[in-house]
């Protein structure tokens, strides 16, 4: 008897091994996704306003004042305790020398005269008012080619720029520069956000490639990080013949298959590559328990924790600086400003000075429980599709995740260049405008050889 259940379990074990690799390996047919869903909050018109509007960035007086005002009348911040520095969260006496600066010498007029030295514009796609910047760069005898951009949260297209002069300057070297489309994504900075549910990275992919079209372009460039860069992931999956090239700061293979390859790496992760310490030990990415709370909360309770950003500038401005500072360095919780130095001060209160006045910190949380926890099968389903497009993969130091390329080519199979540094983090456009710049005109020296190979083919 023992015998025969012995079989039978080796046999049901034979059986989950087969059928669990079969999973793994196949790849799904591509989803029936409509591209033309309608987010808007007004009933859908016969004839949709197509127009494409100039935007200027304004901090009205009216604003500032209640903004100053509140900062001026907040409750005393407890202070942090015997010997910690930011390992508890924000630092208080550090979070109470920004306020000051915030409410006293932080100039909004001249900000937003900087934000406004490019051109903004806003055009409505799929019922949602999307705010963009485009530089068209001055030159001649000289390919332009587009470039898309795409932010992450808490950010808005205001984190490009520094990098878009040196996009769209020509460069030495190089035959081509480019023009470039920063765009806000739905429900972060200045673009509407949706009153309906659904509208995760998949359909934010999908928004942004039809801005594209609105604005001419049938072919072009991206680059993006954080939630851009799971967007435009699934924008180079459905639209392979539209996207001629995709760059990213944060790389992700995101599919089963590419964390049963990780977990059997851990087995002998000096055969994994050179920069194997970036993953292995496994345990060192014990760090994402440690940071993952926020993500957790906005992942499930937006609309909760949303109350108290809304209405406090003191709490927005805790909350995004010490995530920004994590995602900047997560080595530097022994300092007061917990990771932030390598960040430009005036850059970060942009960022949370855009939420405060666009009050958009609930809808650009949303994407979180959007993603995650009501997700529609369609985005694991893409996450399992390889895209032949040409990819490239700039990897900083302290990026919320890094994957080797053996496993980024498991959803990027055409990984033309993959750059590793020793150094900055999460807002690279931000921190390191010229080096992140540098690698994408790289990328696209790399992307153009590509298609030119496969056309000779």
């Amino acid at each position: 008897m023992f015998k025969y259940i012995s079989w039978l379990v080796a046999a049901i074990a034979i059986t989950l091994g087969v059928f669990l690799t079969f999973y793994i390996y196949k790849v799904p047919d591509m989803p029936q996704l409509d591209q033309d869903l309608w987010w808007g909050k007004a009933p859908r018109q016969k004839e949709e306003d197509t127009s494409i509007r100039p935007f200027k960035i304004e901090f009205n007086e009216t604003v500032i004042s209640d903004l100053k005002q509140r900062i001026k009348n907040r409750r005393p911040l407890t202070p942090p305790l015997d010997g910690i520095q930011s390992e508890y969260g924000i630092n208080t006496v550090y979070l109470e020398n920004l306020l000051t600066y915030w409410a006293e010498k932080y100039d909004f007029k001249k900000r937003a005269e900087l934000l406004n030295r490019f051109p903004h514009y806003k055009t409505k796609i799929q019922g949602l008012d999307i705010q963009f910047i485009r530089v068209k760069p001055s030159v001649k005898n000289v390919k332009v080619v587009p470039l898309l951009m795409l932010h992450g949260w808490p950010s808005s297209s205001k984190e490009f720029d520094k990098v878009i002069p040196i996009l769209t300057t020509p460069k030495d070297g190089y035959d081509f520069v480019f023009e470039v489309v920063a765009a806000d994504l739905p429900g972060f900075g200045f673009s509407e956000g949706t009153s309906k549910p659904g509208l995760n990275p998949v359909k934010i992919g999908i928004t942004m490639r039809n801005l594209m079209k609105r604005l001419g372009f049938n072919e072009f460039y991206v680059h993006a990080g954080d939630w851009g860069s799971q967007a435009a992931t699934h924008m180079v999956t459905i639209f392979p013949d539209e996207v001629m090239g995709f760059h990213t700061n944060m790389p992700l293979s995101s599919s089963l298959k590419s964390g049963l390859k990780i977990l059997l790496g851990s087995l002998a992760p000096r055969l994994t590559g050179d920069h194997y310490h970036r993953l292995y030990p496994l345990s060192q990415l014990l760090y994402l328990v440690r940071e993952s709370g926020y993500f957790h909360l906005m992942a499930t309770k937006p609309d909760t924790l949303g109350v108290s950003l809304t209405d406090s500038p003191t709490g927005l401005a805790a909350y995004l600086i010490e995530k920004m500072a994590v995602g900047t360095n997560r080595d530097q919780l022994d300092t007061l400003h917990g990771g932030l130095e390598s960040l430009e001060l005036d850059d970060v209160l942009d960022t949370i000075t855009i939420q405060w006045v666009n009050n958009c910190a609930v809808t650009s949380m949303r994407v979180y429980a959007e993603d995650y926890f009501a997700s529609s099968p369609e985005v694991y389903e893409l996450h399992r599709i390889p895209t032949m497009v040409p990819t490239a993969a700039i990897k900083l130091k302290f990026e919320i995740m890094w994957q080797p390329d053996w496993v980024l080519r498991d959803k990027f199979p055409n990984l033309v260049r993959s750059t590793t540094l020793d150094f900055g983090g999460h807002y690279a456009a931000l921190e390191l405008p010229k080096v992140l710049a540098d690698d994408v005109f790289s990328a696209g020296a790399e992307f153009q050889k590509f298609h030119e190979a496969n056309r000779k083919m």
